[in-house]
């Protein structure tokens, strides 16, 4: 009777010491187990669209670019600061996101986008499509519309700016307070006159034609032109004026 009981004690403690080994054993499961479903279970910031949710962030197509629009610089270290004369100021912004660019509709060739995510540009003021992405104010605008870009950095300098495909950077000459019968104009009265010479001091790429080459530049840096009235899109750049100009609108060089 004591052997039979003693026995079943022994069957007993063996098959605790079991149960307590595999439970020690399954407890570092138990423990991943839990960490990995809180893992997966962390739902991300809802993105959103003038208001109303989303499923995933937005994905401009053909030559849009998504930018977020920089607060305004009316003065700044070394920065740009626009005029208040401008008949047009430009905007800068940051790209957020940029298509691959747009076929050509006769060959079907790429054009591709000269800007890319991380980018900074300048553009139109009144060009694209405001909207508010993730409750921050954005612009949909193309690729035709920038003016000029710059990248790894966070302000606009002569050496980082980067004219856009077919325009020309052009440090614009003072205006002449004396005639050429020595009569002396007022300053005042210059105020509104936009001037349309100066110096050539960078250059784009030139424009994409249809066979994806790009058309050369029609002036040099260091050349002196004189461009269409009211052409130009007036930029300040290290507390000096210069004028973003289409190659097209470039009427000639001249020799001092």
């Amino acid at each position: 009777m004591k052997t039979a009981v003693s026995n079943r004690r022994i069957a007993i403690i063996t098959l605790l010491s079991s149960v307590c080994k595999a439970t020690h054993a399954f407890t570092p499961f138990l423990i991943q187990h839990r960490q990995f479903s809180i893992r997966t279970t962390a739902l991300p910031a809802a993105i959103t669209l003038d208001g109303e949710t989303l499923r995933g962030p937005i994905a401009p197509v053909g030559n849009s670019v998504l930018v977020r629009n920089k607060d305004t610089l009316s003065a700044t270290s070394g920065g740009i600061l626009l005029p208040e004369q401008a008949k047009e100021q430009p905007t800068e912004g940051l790209v957020l996101a940029a298509g691959p660019g747009k076929l050509h509709p006769h060959t079907g060739v790429r054009i591709t986008n000269p800007v890319q995510a991380g980018c900074s540009v300048l553009y139109g003021k009144f060009t694209g499509s405001a909207m508010s992405y993730n409750d921050e104010q954005v612009t949909m605008i193309r690729d035709d519309d920038i003016l000029l870009y710059y990248k790894d950095s966070q302000i606009i300098t002569l050496q980082n700016a980067t004219p856009c495909r077919d325009y020309v950077l052009v440090k614009i000459e003072k205006s002449k307070l004396t005639t050429s019968s020595g009569i002396v104009v007022a300053e005042m009265a210059l105020r509104d006159y936009e001037n349309c010479e100066g110096i050539v001091v960078k250059v784009g790429e030139g424009r994409m034609c249809s066979t994806g080459e790009f058309t050369p530049s029609p002036v040099q840096v260091g050349e002196r032109v004189k461009f269409k009235d009211y052409a130009g899109n007036e930029v300040k750049i290290e507390g000096e004026d210069y004028a973003l100009v289409k190659m097209i609108d470039i009427l000639c060089t001249i020799e001092d």
